[in-house]
């Protein structure tokens, strides 16, 4: 058991600055003399002393997630009024390269996905990235495929 005069103080009081030269923290209170530090109300958050300081040596990313990939939504009913419009041939398969080449989707995505919206007469293949349940039932009900690229 610890005798109770060698035990550490748990609630040690406050070191009181300002109090005389006796204390140690008297006088300048530990500020050293003159000064923006020595002064009351002083912040200088993030200064580097006229270094760029690190906030702004840093790139602007706000929201954008940094390795999003660019992926291109092509749903049915978009597909079918281009084959209406005589743009798209529905023997040949669709993939994303045509599409491009037909500016149906940009240039930029990186994967094409099919969504189910929207109904397609006739029967085609189509050769995609991803796409949803209801695009993959739509299509196999006509005849029509779809090939996911791994």
């Amino acid at each position: 058991m610890i005798s109770l005069n060698n035990r550490t103080k748990i609630n040690k009081p406050k070191k009181r600055v300002g109090r005389g030269i006796g204390s140690g923290k008297g006088k300048t209170s530990g500020r050293g003399v003159k000064g923006q530090k020595s002064r009351s109300g002083v912040a200088i958050k993030s200064f580097e002393g006229g270094q760029m300081p690190l906030y702004r040596r840093l790139p602007k990313r706000g929201f954008n997630p940094i390795s999003k990939d660019k992926v291109a939504i092509l749903n049915l009913n978009k597909i079918q009024s281009h084959i209406d419009k005589k743009k798209i041939n529905p023997n040949e398969i669709l993939n994303s390269s045509l599409l491009i080449k037909l500016k149906l989707i940009n240039k930029n995505s990186i994967k094409l996905k099919i969504l189910g919206k929207g109904e397609v007469k006739e029967k085609i293949n189509i050769e995609a990235d991803l796409a949803s349940k209801s695009a993959i039932e739509k299509l196999e009900k006509i005849g029509g495929s779809i090939q996911l690229k791994k």
